[in-house]
């Protein structure tokens, strides 16, 4: 199913400290993709498609977690896997890329790996889909937010022709990323992590969330600020 992209991207925080940023980008033409392609930690993002093997996702994170490189952690898996001809697998981590797409995938399929990017789809209607994903994500201003960059490139891949079966008209879309600055999800912005499940419009859609998620967290924090600092929300009047 489909095409996504996954990054990595390093700065500085204002005390000076390293910090590394992880994200995976998917939209398909079934419902429910957030729930089956996207895995991100602190260490890396992986995006497992096409005959969907959840457990290359799962297992990839957790491999990088454990130290291993992601050409090592995603290749290892796939020599373990019977179905690997089937299965389409790329991710980052902090010091490399790796993308691996079977020759059983649906034409067109394809993949391509840049500076701290990987892209990969199948069942496209050509190879000018993840062109126009890869070269919307080279050209954007790193100084815009992530997630923001990441719904960028699945309308640019979208726009340019993304997924052929035009007859099936429910689709989704979802993006996920990781901070190591604020990499516990109890903290981390609502904009982190967005679904949207099934729609007709999931691009769309899924740039409306994100800007929605972020109005959200700016007026949470606005109001709460003081509680969410000193952990006592449960004491702060009007919290639901």
């Amino acid at each position: 199913m489909t095409f996504s992209i996954c990054v990595h991207e390093s700065y500085e925080d204002d005390d000076g400290t390293e910090q590394h940023r992880f994200g995976v980008a998917v939209t398909t033409r079934l419902a429910g993709v957030g729930t089956l392609c996207p895995f991100v930690n602190e260490h890396g993002a992986v995006a497992t498609q096409s005959l969907v093997n959840v457990s290359l996702g799962e297992r990839g994170v957790a491999y990088l977690a454990d130290g291993l490189a992601v050409e090592d952690a995603l290749e290892s898996l796939l020599n373990a896997d019977d179905g690997r001809e089937n299965r389409q697998l790329h991710g980052v981590d902090r010091q490399g890329t790796f993308a691996f797409s079977g020759d059983e995938c649906g034409d067109w399929y394809g993949d391509a790996e840049g500076e701290d990017y990987t892209v990969a789809g199948n069942l496209l209607t050509g190879p000018e889909t993840l062109d126009a994903v890869a070269t919307t994500w080279e050209a954007a201003d790193p100084a815009d937010p992530l997630p923001a960059r990441l719904v960028a490139a699945l309308r640019a891949g979208h726009e340019a022709g993304g997924d052929k079966r035009e007859e099936l008209a429910v689709q989704s879309a979802a993006l996920k990323l990781v901070d190591t600055a604020r990499a516990d999800p109890a903290t981390a912005p609502y904009q982190h992590d967005l679904r949207v499940d099934a729609t007709e419009t999931p691009i769309d859609d899924l740039r409306e969330t994100y800007e929605l998620a972020v109005q959200s967290h700016e007026t949470a924090m606005e109001r709460y600020e003081d509680a969410y600092e000193e952990d006592e929300m449960d004491d702060a009047e009007g919290v639901e």
